[in-house]
């Protein structure tokens, strides 16, 4: 079933569309509400909002853009409107033992060793990411991480391609900094 003939069955009030929907979507819209508010509750939340909007404003959704693309669109903007109205302290994020990526790790069936190697390495990473400021962590997840284009970031973001190119190329060094930054501090600049 394409997205414009799911969102016409959600809209017909077809339960099974919604759950097929949401089936479809809400992983990937907490994996990425987790990575930008990196609060397991806050994620939740979202994805929890993401889809009874979604069944709200189904008649804004025209087909032009993928649904994954709206649903995405409409996690940034209540992940964005959470930040805005909870005025938060650097202090207030939560730690990354908290983060989906954390769970991730904790799921995974390999070996002890192993386990721990990525363990630590996607600790890491949150530890980075934590480092960019919202805007920059946006843009990099949505590219870096959700392996969207920059046409697709430009419709969730509300700019053009190549003002997502350049955000992306900003977010991008300022990522580099970061690590480096964590390699120094936390590896004693081994690598």
């Amino acid at each position: 079933m394409s997205d414009v003939e799911l969102t016409e069955a959600i809209g017909r009030s077809d339960e099974s569309a919604l759950a097929e929907a949401y089936r479809r979507h809400a992983s990937a819209s907490r994996s990425f509400a987790l990575r930008i508010a990196r609060d397991r509750n806050l994620a939740e939340e979202v994805v929890q909002e993401v889809f009874v909007t979604v069944y709200r404003r189904l008649g804004e959704f025209e087909g032009r853009a993928q649904l994954k693309t709206w649903v995405f669109s409409i996690a940034v903007h209540l992940v964005q409107h959470y930040f805005r109205t909870h005025a938060r302290k650097p202090g207030d994020r939560a730690s990354s033992k908290g983060t989906e990526i954390q769970a991730l790790v904790d799921q995974r069936e390999n070996g002890p060793a192993n386990q721990v190697e990525r363990r630590e390495r996607y600790d890491a990473l949150d530890r980075v990411l934590g480092q960019l400021d919202e805007g920059k962590r946006l843009v990099f997840v949505l590219a870096e991480l959700e392996q969207l284009t920059l046409v697709e970031i430009g419709e969730i973001v509300g700019a053009n391609p190549n003002t997502v190119a350049t955000r992306l190329r900003a977010a991008r060094q300022a990522f580099e900094k970061a690590l480096a930054r964590f390699q120094t501090r936390e590896l004693g600049n081994e690598q």
